[in-house]
């Protein structure tokens, strides 16, 4: 059964095809009726106009005949005027028995008796007519009369020669219409075939940048397309991966000690600690899991972010009691950094140590024995700023650049030094966007780096302001 889908495609195919033909085709049509109107024009009267110029010698031939024979109709006067007349010309002899009075007007016989000679175009009867009139030295003037109608079937087969130029240049209008929108399509056809490989899955899309300008852009997008998308998916199972492997650990530890337990095998004394090892375990597994979530609905409506009066110094140090205990268990120097004063700000307080936790947890997890980890908070001219300082080995300018990209650092050094997925950086970066505020990473006096957000305070003095890191 052929494919819907392959059915309408060859469909559009052909509508462009078509679409562009006929256009074409119309085009033509339309220059070929307006050449063929213009010329049938110009034809017939050329052909009057060639046919009055002939009439015209041909009566001034008559008059010298006549002018030789001394005025009066003789023998060569007669047959030249038999010769005339076998061509449909009508030959008269002014004030001579026979002269048509409805031909000739007074002003002619006014004209030709002054010597003037008589070239127009007159209707008898409903009848067009060449007319031509030449005085002579003797008593009969010459007048010579031709149908237009004669003319015109002169005309008529100069039009139908002109036919078949016309008819072949419509056709071969026609045929290059047709190569041009087939020159058009091709690489449209192979863009939309590209297009849908790509929506396949396929990531190896190459399009040869040919045809107009346009059609070349196109083609180098799609490429472009390709090439981005690859290297997201890539980015996309290094995270999974990443997440894959974060979430394995504390499920083996936690699913360990549980079957230790389940066995019995766990002394008495060391249930309490294996119970609050399991514990831990369990909080890290719920602190990812709610990382993925909020991850995924920072874009969406259902993300809340509710909105009150918030001391981020009071936060600050709420959050300091958790991490300077967590950071002494770890061997780690915890610095607390905070104004005498308050610091309100309208914000969200559970958004806001939810970033605390993300940058301290970063922090944390590079930062080795004896080195600091520095938590502070302080105002700058239209903002209020948190940051997280550490003594770890640091970051370079382009480590920078891509810190809070999910997953990037962590491709770049596993393997080589402590690294999460990113997940905590990434989420710190999209909670900091919901409050208006925005994500900054730099170097730590302390040699490390130092990562922080901005959050707007517009009833703070001054102007805009940047987080500058030594």
């Amino acid at each position: 059964m052929p494919d819907p889908t392959q059915l309408a495609r060859d469909h559009r195919r052909g509508g462009i095809v078509a679409r562009v033909t006929l256009v074409t085709t119309a085009v033509a049509l339309l220059a070929v009726v307006i050449t063929g109107v213009v010329a049938m024009s110009l034809i017939r009267g050329a052909a009057e106009d060639q046919a009055r110029v002939t009439l015209g010698r041909q009566a001034d031939l008559m008059a010298v005949a006549l002018d030789r024979d001394a005025g009066t109709p003789g023998q060569r006067p007669v047959k030249l005027a038999q010769v005339l007349r076998a061509q449909e010309i009508g030959v008269f002899f002014l004030r001579a028995k026979g002269q048509p009075p409805e031909l000739v007007t007074d002003a002619d016989l006014a004209l030709l008796a002054g010597g003037q000679p008589v070239s127009d175009i007159r209707d008898i009867n409903g009848a067009r007519w060449l007319f031509e009139a030449r005085p002579t030295d003797g008593p009969a003037d010459v007048v010579l009369a031709q149908p237009a109608a004669f003319v015109g079937s002169t005309a008529a087969e100069a039009r139908r020669r002109l036919l078949l130029p016309l008819v072949l240049g419509l056709a071969g209008s026609v045929v290059a219409g047709w190569l041009l929108a087939r020159w058009l399509a091709r690489p449209m056809q192979r863009a939309a075939e590209a297009a849908h490989r790509l929506a396949t899955g396929a990531r190896d899309v190459r399009l040869p940048l040919e045809g107009p300008a346009e059609v070349a852009d196109l083609s180098e997008a799609l490429n472009l397309l390709s090439d981005a998308l690859a290297t997201s998916e890539g980015r996309e199972r290094a995270f999974l991966l990443s997440i894959s492997h974060e979430l394995r650990t504390p499920l083996t530890a936690v699913r360990g000690y549980a079957e230790a337990l389940a066995d019995g095998v766990v002394p008495t004394e060391d249930v309490s600690r294996t119970g609050a090892t399991v514990l831990a375990e369990s909080e890290r597994l719920d602190r990812l899991v709610s990382d993925l979530l909020d991850l995924a609905r920072l874009g969406a409506q259902d993300f809340r972010v509710d909105t009150v009066l918030t001391d981020l110094r009071v936060l600050v140090i709420q959050a300091a009691d958790v991490w300077s205990t967590r950071c002494l268990a770890a061997g780690v120097d915890f610095v607390l950094e905070v104004p005498p004063g308050p610091l309100e700000v309208w914000t969200d307080p559970g958004r806001v140590r939810q970033i605390i936790d993300g940058l301290a947890e970063n922090a944390l997890r590079v930062t080795p024995e004896g080195a600091p980890v520095v938590l502070a908070v302080r105002s700058a001219p239209g903002f209020l700023i948190i940051e997280v300082r550490d003594g770890g080995p640091g970051l370079t300018d382009d480590d920078l650049s891509v810190a809070f990209d999910r997953g990037v650092l962590y491709e770049r050094y596993r393997g080589v030094r402590k690294v999460g997925t990113g997940l905590g950086l990434a989420l710190v970066a999209g909670l900091a966007i919901r409050l208006g505020g925005e994500a900054v990473a730099g170097r730590a006096e302390e040699g490390g780096a130092s990562f922080g957000v901005r959050l707007p305070n517009p009833s703070a003095a001054g102007g805009s302001a940047s987080l500058e890191a030594s």
